[in-house]
């Protein structure tokens, strides 16, 4: 995959235009590094018949982003609630394209999933069997390993996680679906986040094969897919080396070439990533608003945690962060210690601590790199603060605005777009407080 700082050392020189035209903050992607992560991804994996990948929308959900992942390479798309099933299915996708995997679902969610065509349930719990509306002919199941080796500091071991079902539930659970109508089974689990070791995906493929055959064998039922899931790392780190995705395609088509041997079935391969696919071909562009002296240093900038919430959410995320100037000249010099923060009246309110940048203007702008996953699609409007405008940076050269800017009318539309609504419960005209 290409190096983390890529996008954003092409992107420089023309920051200070782009800002001029659009103003700031804004994220802007890169369509040509998207298609070309997602072209090496397809190619990674071709030697495995019926493999698949299901964007994760909750990386980046832009529908504009989303068309090109769709007409281009392919991609079907993992949605985990509603409004992201809306979204695929604005697009056209349906049915087979779709992977709805949420929790603690309503009925009203799984009504909603198997209407318009329908998608590829993946049931998050035992009781959910019971719970569906109606069963369709292929259901899947998110699997929990529990005391397995598995999990990190992001998603939670494996024990204390609230997705997916026991071991021991697993036989149940398939048992109960088929009696209720299914017909085909698929498996997935969820169980890294900015996993960099490819041996670690590899491994979760090995244990989902595993628990496949232990079902097979105790109720004779052959799984059309298993999903591996995503959360494969990017390089945020200067010199961090990329995942090997190669190596792990390898390793995957040797586990899949004995259990067809063991078995004699081969189920087809699913994954579900997101950061891996647009998470390098994203930045933040911000301008500094302030250069203050406390206890210690602050580069004060006009985005907040609101607009990038990794760094302040995780103790372990970074993203690498670069200042030009108003001519796109990358600032050089004797470097210091400092923190860069938003106007939040939170402490955690910092994109970086203690990084190290050479001397910062005001008006200067800071470019956080990586934000094309998880960046924009976790904002929200704490303080009454907006989140920004969406960009994207076209092969041909231009830039086209696809999100604009939230503005107060949309933060207040909620409130003052309301019919007069008044109740009073029963037995008395107040409540008792």
């Amino acid at each position: 995959m290409p190096m983390s700082t890529s996008f954003a050392q092409r992107l420089l020189p023309h920051v200070h235009s782009i800002a001029q035209e659009f103003g700031t903050p804004f994220h802007v992607y890169d369509e040509l590094g998207i298609v070309e992560s997602g072209q090496e991804f397809n190619a990674a994996f071709s030697g495995i018949d019926g493999f698949r990948e299901f964007y994760a929308v909750k990386a980046l959900p832009n529908l504009r982003i989303l068309e090109i992942l769709r007409n281009e390479l392919g991609f079907g798309f993992d949605c985990s609630s509603t409004t992201e099933l809306t979204m695929a299915r604005r697009l056209g996708a349906s049915g087979k394209d779709i992977m709805f995997t949420s929790n603690n679902t309503s009925p009203d969610e799984y009504e909603q999933s198997l209407d318009h065509g329908g998608c590829i349930l993946n049931l998050d719990d035992l009781t959910f069997v019971r719970k569906l509306p109606r069963m369709p002919e292929l259901i899947c199941f998110r699997y929990n390993p529990g005391t397995s080796n598995f999990g990190n500091s992001i998603i939670g071991a494996p024990r204390s996680a609230k997705f997916g079902l026991r071991h021991d539930q697993m036989i149940a659970a398939y048992t109960e679906a088929r009696a209720r109508g299914a017909q085909r089974f698929g498996l997935h689990a969820m169980v890294v986040s900015n996993e960099r070791r490819h041996r670690r995906m590899a491994a979760i493929l090995q244990m989902l094969l595993e628990v496949c055959g232990e079902i097979t064998a105790a109720t004779d039922i052959r799984f059309e897919f298993v999903n591996v899931g995503g959360g494969i790392a990017i390089p945020y780190r200067p010199g961090e080396r990329p995942f090997e995705l190669q190596a792990f395609a390898d390793l995957a088509i040797q586990l899949l070439d004995a259990f067809e041997r063991e078995h004699g079935y081969r189920p087809k391969m699913y994954m579900e990533c997101g950061r891996l696919i647009t998470g390098p071909h994203g930045v933040l562009v911000t301008r500094v608003l302030n250069v203050m002296s406390k206890y210690r240093s602050y580069v004060g900038v006009d985005a907040s945690m609101s607009d990038l919430m990794r760094p302040g959410m995780y103790k372990s995320a970074y993203n690498h962060i670069t200042v030009v100037d108003r001519a796109g000249q990358e600032l050089r010099g004797p470097l210091g210690a400092v923190d860069v923060v938003g106007s939040l009246c939170e402490n955690l309110d910092k994109f970086a601590t203690d990084i190290l940048l050479p001397p910062v203007k005001e008006n200067d702008y800071a470019v956080m790199h990586d934000t094309g996953a998880h960046g924009h699609s976790m904002g929200f409007q704490y303080n009454g603060r907006l989140r920004p405008q969406e960009l994207l940076l076209r092969r041909d050269g231009s830039v086209e605005l696809i999100r604009r800017s939230e503005t107060v009318d949309d933060y207040l539309r909620t409130q003052l777009d309301v019919e007069s609504r008044r109740f009073t419960p029963a037995g008395g005209s107040q409540l008792d407080l």
